[in-house]
């Protein structure tokens, strides 16, 4: 697998560098967030990449919003900024999880692991290959989602995630936390904030191709559910 490391900060990329390497994994390096998109651009199968919030040219942010348009490619975020709004912003951009600096590189290596088990998701074989729930048709194997009118979804991996696991279990409330080591495939670290954004995003894009129908509810104080209608 190829990881995309992007930071203004060459010490960090390169000590980042080092440690994905050691883990059998190839590395791209960018410095700006120009140069970032530039290498998506004309480096085939990169499969994640590490994204530094403030850099010159072309931030983070940015960057995520124009790789939304037309990638689900997995996305880690580091940042000096620690606040809850800080990280929800960036996860409401569209990354799918987020580091804060200093970091242990160990801790990041943990997260970049997460996130590649997630992007290459595979459900328990006795799980039926298609999934009809509502209005949706959630396809197994292909990670696809369409309305019944035969509208495509265009899902991340840990959107598509929380969506077949709720999918999975109609009418079972599901916690932040259980979401979170279920999709995430690690103990839940982080605060469910984490899980909020990631389904409110998910619930945006369901009800945008559904005319608004509300397919993913919150069970207040408990968690979220999926009822089989």
């Amino acid at each position: 697998m190829k990881i995309l490391v992007v930071d203004d900060d060459k010490e960090i990329v390169e000590l980042l560098s080092i440690y994905i390497k050691n883990e059998g994994y190839e590395v791209e390096k960018a410095y700006n967030g120009k140069e970032a998109m530039t290498k998506i651009m004309t480096t085939p199968d990169i499969d994640l990449m590490v994204l530094d919030v403030m850099m010159p040219k072309m931030d983070g942010i940015e960057v995520v919003k124009a790789l939304r348009k037309d990638s689900q490619m997995p996305v880690l975020m580091l940042s000096a900024k620690t606040t809850d709004m800080d990280k929800i912003q960036g996860l409401i951009t569209g990354a799918d999880d987020y580091v804060a600096k200093p970091f242990n590189p160990l801790e990041v290596m943990a997260r970049i692991k997460s996130l590649l088990r997630r992007s290459n998701y595979q459900v328990t074989q006795d799980e039926p290959d298609v999934l009809e729930i509502g209005p949706l048709i959630i396809q197994k194997d292909s990670h696809e989602v369409t309305t019944i009118h035969g509208k495509s979804i265009q899902l991340t991996a840990l959107e598509f995630g929380i969506l077949h696991l709720l999918a999975s279990h109609p009418n079972r409330v599901f916690s932040a936390d259980e979401i979170f080591e279920r999709v995430w495939q690690q103990e839940s670290l982080v605060s469910a904030k984490t899980v909020m954004v990631h389904v409110s995003h998910l619930r945006d894009k369901i009800e945008e191709a559904t005319d608004g129908e509300k397919v993913v509810q919150t069970v207040w104080g408990v968690g979220y559910k999926i009822e089989d209608r």
